[in-house]
């Protein structure tokens, strides 16, 4: 079964809010015949279609293939949170590569941020990008421990942009029941995460990269000159870059045993009007504690847009909105009655570390994937540093290549299993409160 068909129609976004209220594209043609590049890029997201814009840019003549719609996959349906620091800790960082290794992932995630912010300022992209995102600690604990971390960051990082919030705080940011202080980092932003990838695609497209939609590839054929063939047709380059993230499939076996895709759900309410206030009183963003993450914001519509749930198989789940829906009311009680007008689900990749897996998979081939739900940023970001790489600039791609990635244990075929196994027991760990 292929996650690209699995739970889509070809050629067409998933029924979400985001899709309804883009202003999409028209399809870019499907490859047909031969056609020849300095740099074929497979994959449509943030990753691919940065890396093919700074590409551009840079003067290399690229081809960019996505099987299905640019911006389709994680890139066109996640929660949108433009997320401060790696997807792991820095304190984690530090014992794990190291102090000057980690200060050195700290600056590229501060790029990464600055690089959001300034492609949407230089290309004029309609996402709606505003600062604010807040971290909810469901125990004093968990609250002590996130201000001693914010406190890390500012001491060792001099990063002032987070606010500690004591639990009256945070119900004053954040009405709910559930939550016991947290922090607000006003570095962090959120944005409409398709509108900002269609606009990464017109600003490449304007730099002259071939864009073809519908044109999924199926070999790669390598050596000094690469082959990169779809249906109906085929790409010779001097150099390749894998952006495929969740739906990689196939391509390459190294990234595969690393990198796993997993599927996350997302729902809109109806308008709420003036009760939005009882969600939010700033327009600002949230993410929780839980091992399965809740996140959500308001729209600018002033619906609620609440992701929770996970499932690791193949085929989302036939009720979305009852998956979403439970985790959903475990936060906003008071919700119960309000309809959720849009439910979709979408694909994302893990690695084991949860931070992004980024290697040079042979001389002339990048690959970046592995986002683990940190995408926004560090997926654009990734791209550029590819586009970096391939011009001889690699300082950056090779400190994030530099990060160990472990194969999730049994491979291919068992990392599922074993990952059902897994996060049963975070789930009841969290039930449980241990």
């Amino acid at each position: 079964m292929n996650l690209l068909y699995s739970n889509d129609r070809r050629g067409l976004y998933p029924p979400s809010w985001y899709a309804a209220t883009a202003s999409t594209l028209p399809e870019f043609a499907p490859l047909r015949g031969q056609t020849r590049a300095d740099v074929c890029v497979v994959g449509a997201g943030y990753t691919g279609l940065s890396a093919a814009l700074h590409l551009a840019e840079a003067g290399f003549d690229v081809v960019l293939l996505e099987a299905q719609r640019v911006g389709f996959g994680a890139s066109g349906r996640n929660g949108g949170q433009l997320g401060s620091g790696q997807r792991m800790e820095q304190t984690a960082l530090e014992r794990l590569v190291g102090a000057d290794d980690a200060a050195h992932l700290w600056r590229l995630a501060e790029e990464a941020k600055d690089l959001v912010k300034s492609l949407v300022a230089r290309h004029g992209i309609d996402c709606y990008l505003k600062p604010g995102v807040a971290h909810a600690c469901f125990t004093a604990r968990e609250m002590a421990e996130e201000h001693a971390y914010a406190d890390h960051l500012a001491n060792r990082y001099d990063y002032d942009q987070i606010e500690k919030l004591d639990a009256e705080g945070f119900a004053t940011l954040c009405p709910s029941p559930a939550y016991h202080g947290g922090t607000l980092d006003m570095g962090a932003a959120h944005l409409h995460p398709l509108a900002y990838a269609l606009g990464l695609a017109r600003a490449a497209a304007a730099a002259g990269v071939r864009i073809h939609e519908g044109s999924a590839v199926h070999q790669i054929t390598r050596g000094p000159k690469l082959r990169v063939a779809t249906d109906a047709g085929a790409v010779e380059a001097d150099h390749l870059i894998l952006a495929c993230n969740g739906y990689l499939g196939g391509l390459d076996r190294k990234v595969a045993a690393r990198v796993m895709p997993i599927n996350n759900f997302i729902v809109a309410t109806e308008p709420l009007g003036d009760d939005a206030a009882r969600v939010l009183t700033r327009d600002v963003a949230v993410a929780d504690t839980k091992f399965v993450v809740n996140y959500f914001r308001l729209s600018h519509d002033k619906r609620l847009l609440f992701g929770g749930g996970e499932s690791y198989g193949y085929r989302f789940p036939k009720d979305i909105r009852a998956t979403v829906r439970k985790p959903m009311l475990e936060i906003f009680p008071h919700l119960q009655d309000v309809a959720l007008e849009y439910a979709w689900g979408g694909t994302l990749a893990i690695t084991l570390r949860r931070m992004p897996y980024l290697a040079r998979l042979a001389p002339n081939i990048l690959s970046a994937s592995g986002y683990s739900g940190h995408g926004v940023g560090t997926a654009t970001h990734a791209g550029r540093l590819m586009a970096e790489a391939l011009r001889g600039e690699a300082s950056g791609f090779d400190c994030m290549a530099r990060v160990p990635a472990p194969a999730f244990p049994g491979g291919v075929a068992l990392r599922s299993p074993l990952l059902v196994l897994a996060m049963t027991w975070f789930s009841l760990r969290d039930r449980l409160g241990l």
